[in-house]
């Protein structure tokens, strides 16, 4: 590249490369001369075009330097060759300030350092990379915090925070970002290291001449100051004489257009030691809000509100009905949280509350604020299941405004036809709500507009900021002339033109902005079912979240890799990118798309831990399906993807031994498995060809007996799973202690599933043993294999086999009179979920999904009076991933603390996920995930404990990863009702 080129193409933000520059010349530039990666391909572009915002913007390429020299020397590059430039944090942005064309800084990849702790001075030294989360562990054990807490604080680095100004819900009492800056170090477009903090050390020439001939308009010109007044360069009278000078809070909140942050001094403050919490409940929203005010002369640490529509019916209305979530009465409620637990008390004196409660109990605080943040996510559909959008996610007001404010602000809403749920930080006027726009029609792009002017002119009415907290980015910028007025606009542009005279940093932002209807993210998506599931990933990259507080199930291989296409934000930017054709061009043969997904366990962790409940276990199949069509696919799709059939055909030939011989002595992995697993021991027999009275057998079935946990043949359970002992798992007999005798009570069905009939028989004659001792009279479907739930044709994308597997097994089940017992997670999930869901216009579908039970369900509802034995024994394990998902744990809670299992399984992914970890190249990965989180809790576990796994897979890794046994939970009350000690022997 020509150093010195002359301007000539036009970049879509308004940058320009050289007329002898090229995107190629560009990125070879940056490679040379940069230590850190450079990145101009397909996916890493994909990967950033879309922060948490509507917005969409297309980059040149991704940069994620080594360090602040590596900074220095990208902006040098992409200024010389006229290349806008758009620093990026974790890309929660909600306005669309980390999107951008020309290069995108990832901050995230190696500038995420803590570099130095000064518990004394309570100050730390930061990398911008550095997620909140992570300064505040370390900073914990000295009583210390970082007082701006954003919703997003798992993810969110200090470099973005600085960005906006954020602030969350503890500034009421700790102040913004900004208020919590000593000093920072920046570097400018052409690659010049400033570093400020108070005074004029450090400042770019002009800008104390630029300050000094504005100071009436700053002093006068500028709108009411408030906390929340973050909107434009809303810090910049902080250069007023009589306010220090401070250089570093104003440049808090710029949003990337003024220079890149390399380094920063932040003020920790110090954590009370003892909290209370005083919730509030209110007539009705409006009347909380007029109340939050009142409250501040307490000095709370916080003040949060929230209605009842916020909830999704869960407060069910004034009344009783509000303590059945935990909340005193009312329709409206007021969070308060105080230092102590008198000051706690002193709120609850002093307020006009219909009803109110003071905690102070941690464990039980912690559940009041899971309420408030759970809330928080249901925002995002309005109760219909309509998708709510950003765009006006923050506006603030004066707090003694906030009740006349939210009365108008949802009148205006109903004057345009559209839905949102307000919620916030109501102690600082501070108003979160997501709308129900409609952005992929003209009319309704229109309307966007129209109520956005709208609420412009009432936020403004009310002294009020467009922003909050969130800062301005494309969605507000072009209406900041109503906030702010010509001059101090042509101010703002002034102070831009100071720090960044050619323009090239994230152009289009806050200044000379793009307008705010255009570059939506929706206009480029086709208008298909599938585009509108991939659009539902708004970004706000909860899976992005590691560690202890991570989401529970959510990205176990964004965890082990820490790879962005590896979250479940990243493959649905990927898809979102392969649906609009302009990035990522192989349409469903996409490469990119393909080695994204690859690595996605298919857990359904997403599902349920998304704010937005994203499916990528069901896109990974719908991608899979059109990717292989019309082509022969991977070996492990029609091994491990048929492995029901091949099950079936190899039990049908008796070559059960013959399997097991081969795997043993085989110098080399079966075809299509991954050479460092060991292929799990197929049972000698299948479940269902026990020896048991024929009332527990139904239905047609070619060569099929009679089945029984009671009387059992003792051999039906040898060999299967990771060794089977004596017990339940190898046929319990007569007078051991269970039911052997029909049951009396309600009918169940026992789902003699793949992994059940055919790889660990002995799960399916305990759960009979325990149903029956429930008194259930229990009968298994006698199908010769014949029902499947598709499972392992979902997950290869195999989505007409999985079809045809389907109905065939509604042919064959016929119609269920009651409960279906299912006892591998997977397959009960399968059923519940993607059966009707493949089946959309068959009600036998329906039925079937409707009637499926775990075991503990079946036992919860219909033996209700039904006593487990007691066990009395600490409890290690893992909780599969589907039931974390899909179906729900929390009857398994109970009815291990009936029997007296002490603990909880781990959380996180064990790793196998079925084919996932037996396929070839997908072992590293399979290990990571099970280091997460499952293996250390086997090595911690205490003398004697128990290890549970109901999941096939689960137990699989247990064996093979960490040398022990794990048990189905049936197994273990089997086992207890026969009076034997439950074995954990290898």
């Amino acid at each position: 590249m020509r150093r010195g080129a002359t301007p000539g193409r036009r970049l879509p933000d308004g940058g320009r490369l050289g007329d002898v520059t090229t995107p190629g010349e560009v990125e070879r530039t940056l490679r040379a001369e940069l230590r850190g990666e450079v990145d101009f391909g397909a996916a890493a572009r994909a990967l950033v075009t879309m922060d948490a915002s509507n917005y969409r913007r297309v980059p040149l390429g991704v940069v994620a330097p080594l360090d602040a020299d590596d900074v220095a020397a990208a902006l040098r590059v992409c200024a010389e060759a006229g290349v806008p430039v758009v620093p990026r944090g974790g890309g929660t942005s909600i306005a669309g300030q980390a999107t951008g064309a020309g290069v995108v800084l990832d901050l995230t990849r190696h500038m995420n350092a803590l570099v130095s702790l000064d518990p004394a001075a309570r100050t730390a030294v930061v990398q911008p990379g550095l997620v909140l989360d992570r300064l505040r562990d370390a900073v914990r054990p000295h009583g210390l915090t970082f007082g701006p807490d954003p919703s997003t604080h798992s993810r969110c680095t200090l470099g973005g925070m600085i960005g906006n100004n954020a602030c969350g819900a503890h500034s009421v009492a700790w102040g913004t970002t900004a208020d919590n800056i000593t000093e920072l170090a920046v570097t400018t477009y052409a690659g010049t290291a400033h570093r400020i903090a108070a005074g004029w050390d450090g400042a770019p020439a002009g800008l104390r001449e630029l300050v000094g001939a504005h100071l009436g308009l700053l002093r006068t010109g500028m709108p009411p100051a408030f906390s929340r007044r973050i909107s434009g360069y809303g810090g910049l009278d902080a250069l007023l004489p009589e306010r220090g000078v401070r250089l570093a809070q104003a440049f808090c909140g710029s949003e990337g257009t003024l220079g890149v942050v390399t380094e920063a001094v932040v003020r920790l403050v110090e954590v009370p030691p003892a909290p209370a919490l005083a919730v509030l409940g209110y007539a009705d929203e409006s009347a909380a809000a007029d109340a939050a005010a009142g409250l501040l002369p307490h000095r709370p640490l916080t003040v949060e509100g929230m209605a009842e529509d916020l909830l999704g019916g869960a407060a069910g209305g004034a009344g009783w009905e509000s303590r059945a979530v935990g909340l005193p009465r009312g329709r409206a409620w007021l969070f308060v949280e105080m230092p102590d637990e008198g000051g706690a008390r002193a709120v609850v004196r002093g307020a006009d509350a219909l009803d109110a409660l003071v905690v102070t109990d941690p464990a039980r605080q912690r559940a009041l604020w899971r309420i408030r943040e759970d809330a928080a996510g249901t925002a995002t559909r309005t109760p219909d299941g309509r998708m709510a959008w950003p765009g006006w996610e923050d506006c603030a007001v004066p707090p003694a405004r906030l009740g006349a404010y939210l009365r108008e602000f949802r009148a205006l809403l109903a004057a345009h036809g559209l839905r949102g749920t307000p919620y916030g930080h109501f102690g600082e006027g501070c108003v979160h709500v997501r709308i129900d726009f409609d952005l992929a029609s003209a009319a309704g792009v229109a309307r966007f507009r129209t109520f956005s002017e709208e609420l412009a002119d009432l936020v403004v009415a009310h002294g009020g900021s467009l922003s909050g907290e969130h800062g301005d980015g494309q969605a507000r910028a072009e209406l900041l002339p109503k906030m702010y007025g010509p001059d101090v606009i042509r101010l703002f542009g002034a102070y831009k033109d100071v720090w960044d005279p050619a323009g090239g940093m994230n152009p289009g932002t806050l200044v000379r902005p793009a307008r705010l209807d255009e570059n939506l993210r929706f206009e480029v998506l086709p208008a298909t079912p599938f585009a509108r599931e991939v659009a539902r990933c708004v970004g706000v990259a909860k899976c992005r979240t590691t560690g202890a507080g991570g989401p529970g199930v959510m990205c176990p291989s964004y965890r082990a890799t820490g790879e962005e296409q590896h979250s479940t934000r990243g493959r649905a930017r990927l898809l979102h990118e392969m649906l609009a054709g302009e990035i990522v061009t192989g349409g469903w043969r996409s490469p990119e798309v393909a080695e994204a997904l690859d690595l996605c366990l298919g857990c359904k962790g997403c599902l349920s831990d998304c704010p937005v409940g994203v499916d990528m276990a069901s896109y990974k199949s719908e991608f899979l399906h059109h990717h292989w069509a019309g082509r022969i696919r991977p070996l492990a799709h029609y091994t491990l993807g048929g492995l029901p059939g091949w099950l079936r055909l190899i039990h049908r030939l008796r070559a059960a031994g013959a399997v097991n011989a081969a795997a043993r002595l085989l110098p080399f992995p079966f075809p299509g498995l991954a050479r460092e697993r060991d292929l799990p021991p197929l049972a000698k027999r299948p479940f269902t060809r026990g020896t048991v009275a024929p009332e527990a057998v139904s239905g047609p079935g070619p060569g099929v007996g009679p089945v029984s946990g009671a009387g059992a043949d003792p051999g039906a359970g040898a060999g299967a799973g990771a060794g089977a002992g004596a017990g339940a798992g190898a046929g319990v007999e007569p007078g051991a202690g269970a039911d052997t005798g029909p049951g009396r009570g309600p009918a169940v069905t026992l789902w003699p599933d793949t992994f059940t009939e055919y790889l660990a028989p002995e799960v399916g004659h305990a759960a009979l043993v325990v149903l029956r001792a429930a008194g259930l009279r229990v009968t298994v479907p006698r199908t010769g294999g014949r029902i499947c739930c598709g499972l392992t044709y979902l997950s290869t994308g195999r989505l007409d086999r999985a079809r045809t597997v389907l109905r065939r097994t509604l042919d064959t089940l016929g119609e269920v009179p009651g409960p279906v017992t299912v006892l591998e997670p997977s397959c009960a999930a399968a059923l519940r979920t993607d059966l009707p869901a493949l089946l959309p216009d068959d009600p036998r579908a329906a039925r079937l999904a409707a009637a499926v039970r775990t075991v503990a369900e079946t036992l919860e509802e219909y033996a209700p009076a039904w006593r487990p034995p007691r066990l009395d024994r600490p409890l290690v394990g893992q909780t599969h991933c589907h039931q974390h998902a899909v179906l729900g744990d929390a009857a398994d809670r109970r009815l291990r603390e009936r029997a007296g299992l002490v603990g909880e399984p781990a959380g996180g992914c064990c790793g196998l996920a079925g084919n996932f970890g037996f396929e070839p190249g997908h072992h590293e990965v399979s290990v990571a995930c099970a280091e997460e989180q499952l293996l250390p809790s086997l090595r911690a576990a205490p003398p004697g404990a128990l290890v549970q796994a109901d999941g096939f897979s689960c137990r699989t890794q247990i064996a093979q990863l960490g040398g022990v046994r794990a048990r189905h939970l049936v197994e273990l009350l089997a086992e207890g009702l026969a009076g034997a000690a439950p074995d954990t022997r290898p």
